[in-house]
């Protein structure tokens, strides 16, 4: 699992590439943004996918992206070793040109039922040896003996070890947390120009298979002392702060000849410290520089409309200690990039219904849409057992389902994945480029976090779930994007200092009668005038707690176990301008559309839902008044 890398991190400039041989002079010349790029269904593999029934399940499925086959530092670290058969890709087949060409035939027929392909591409989480009682290892024999110049140019250096992450007495940086066939691993550095040549190259011979897209994971920074990092560091402080600011907020008024101690990366909130966070903030910023120059930049002059995306973490909001762009300024948060994937890790793969805990990413997924300009993303959650619930949820709060744990596999659960997917497909108007309509929006305490203070954090979830568990209809938008033009349009903003968790004017917003375990939403589709109200319901009957009462993650969808909720009744305030023409409820489990008895009265339409198992969806069609 991804989220245990973290686990095992050392926790710890602008740059600019040197160009990979068929990179066109052309590149050098920014390029508009494709148009944006609007997708729902996801699924994602990094096992099993070599199962002849795999393509079989796309076409029961039909998501719109499908997360397939590898083209970085895993590719050319294992496929060519007998360990490319276990974690993390589980390659089919051995051998960098026979696994490279199996992957190209199965984008082919990716294609040809209706998904588009997104590679994975880890960019410095390299597996191997650099010399032995054999030689090199993983990658390191690749780029030693494999390393094929009429497919990926000129090496850049002739040492691999120059590609590397450095401590400070000059040695790679290197731990033994997988053992994988052995070998250690160790980071190439992202800053490093020669190691961006290298991705360029991979990410080229990625088009050449078929590929529509690539999503990058592995954004992070050690404690690396290396030349590029040492010197783009000082630029940065130089760039941003005076001889006197230096001196006053570091302790020392000289960037070029202070001697560092240390320039990490993610580190505990508390052990923080002015330089410490400004390194964090640096090394963010320069992975998203490099990010912009390898995927955006040159990425987009080979594909215009290539898609692109992050694998990053949020758990339950860590910031500072975890999160690869907490620290990036708004006008580089999520900028030119596709779509997003988040993992929630370990925060929210159980329910414990007896302390009103759901197990859920509401929370996430609407920062995630706040921060991100409603474009697509996605949940990893590591759940597989509620697999009802997380498509619902995110289905409800305009992300794409469902991540990592698509288990097409297991009968019963690809039975739901398919019925899930193919509602949406159903219902396409009403998921594809929605938009969130919410009476009050909560504000993600951003600023506070750059300055490196992670206490209002508590507050937010607090708040946060009190908002759900009163079922208010709330977006999340960080403050620093809090300007009045988007907040005009909202009942109340409700800051981490409001003296109020739930809106003052309370009787002017929609309500709802439903249990604390049901979450509401609502959206507006892109096209027409409809109003759609979202509801999804978390409570089951849970899998037996262990003797020491840790709640249990269950054993995939045969404990997933919903029980079925009714009575949920909605009282709406009706958009400004626009009169209810009628209302109709439906769900995965019954599709097709009912309608509903109302009231309407003073502005606002009344019904009650019918009984619904996991996720219900009532649609409030309206038209204008005349």
């Amino acid at each position: 699992m991804i989220h245990k890398l973290l686990a095992l991190l050392v926790v710890g400039s602008t740059v600019f590439a040197s160009q990979v041989h068929a990179e066109p002079p052309s590149s050098s010349v920014p390029k508009p943004a494709p148009a944006r790029f609007e997708f729902t269904r996801l699924v994602a593999h990094w096992a099993e996918y070599d199962d002849p029934d795999y393509l079989k399940f796309i076409e029961d499925a039909q998501p719109d992206v499908a997360q397939f086959g590898f083209y970085g530092g895993h590719f050319y670290s294992l496929a060519h070793t007998e360990s490319g058969k276990g974690y993390p890709a589980h390659f089919p087949v051995q051998g960098l040109a026979k696994c490279g060409d199996w992957f190209q035939e199965k984008n082919v027929e990716l294609h040809k039922r209706g998904a588009k392909v997104v590679g994975h591409f880890n960019v410095e989480f390299l597996v191997g040896d650099p010399d032995g009682p054999k030689g090199p290892t993983g990658f390191f024999k690749f780029y030693r003996d494999l390393w094929d110049e009429k497919e990926l140019g000129k090496r850049p250096v002739d040492n691999p070890l120059d590609l590397l992450e450095k401590n400070a007495d000059g040695t790679p940086i290197s731990q033994s947390g997988y053992g994988i066939g052995g070998m250690k691993e160790y980071w190439a550095c992202l800053r490093n120009p020669h190691w961006q040549t290298v991705l360029k190259a991979w990410l080229k011979r990625g088009l050449d298979r078929g590929v529509d897209g690539y999503i990058a994971n592995y954004f992070y920074r050690h404690n690396c002392f290396c030349e590029h990092c040492q010197s783009g560091f000082r630029k940065h402080l130089k760039e941003n702060f005076t001889a006197k600011e230096l001196q006053e907020k570091f302790g020392f008024e000289n960037a070029d000849k202070h001697v560092f101690s240390e320039l990490g990366y993610w580190h505990d909130p508390k052990k923080s410290s002015p330089l410490k966070l400004e390194t964090l903030r640096w090394s963010q910023i320069s992975n998203k520089q490099v990010f912009d120059e390898v995927f955006v930049k040159y990425g987009r002059s080979l594909k215009p409309d290539l898609i692109v995306g992050q694998w990053n973490h949020l758990g339950d909001f860590s910031q500072i200690s975890g999160d690869e762009r907490c620290m990036l300024p708004a006008d580089l948060w999520g900028k030119d990039e596709t779509y997003l994937w988040y993992s929630t890790g370990d925060a929210a793969h159980y329910t414990d219904l007896s302390k009103r805990f759901l197990g859920e990413g509401t929370l996430q997924a609407r920062y995630i849409r706040g921060a991100f300009d409603d474009k697509p993303y996605t949940l990893g959650k590591y759940e597989s057992t509620r697999t009802r619930a997380s498509i619902a949820e995110l289905a409800a709060n305009g992300g794409a389902p469902m991540g990592f744990y698509t288990r097409f596999k297991d009968p019963a659960a690809r039975k739901e994945i398919v019925r899930y997917y193919q509602f949406m497909k159903q219902y396409d108007d009403l998921y594809r480029g929605n938009r969130p309509h919410s009476e009050a929006v909560l504000l993600f305490p951003r600023k506070a976090v750059h300055q490196g203070d992670v206490a209002p954090i508590t507050k937010f979830r607090d708040t946060g779930r009190t908002l759900l568990d009163s079922h208010i209809l709330f977006d999340i938008l960080p403050d620093d994007l809090a300007t009045k033009e988007r907040t005009a349009g909202y009942q109340q903003v409700i800051k981490n200092d409001s003296p109020e968790l739930i809106p003052a004017e309370r009787a002017k917003l929609s309500t709802f009668e439903a249990p604390y375990s049901v979450r509401v939403s609502a959206s507006r589709p892109a096209k027409g005038d409809d109003l759609v109200i979202h509801f999804v319901n978390y409570n089951r009957e849970e899998p037996p707690k262990s003797k020491d009462g840790v709640p249990s993650s269950g054993g995939g969808i045969v404990d997933e176990k919903p029980i079925a909720v009714k009575g949920v009744a909605a009282n709406i305030v009706i958009p400004p301008g626009f009169q209810v023409t009628s209302v109709e409820a439906f769900s995965p489990e019954k599709p097709d559309p009912l309608v509903l008895e109302t009231r309407i009265a003073d502005g606002r339409v009344k019904f009650t839902m019918p009984e619904f198992l996991v996720y219900g969806v009532a649609r409030i069609q309206l038209k204008p008044v005349r």
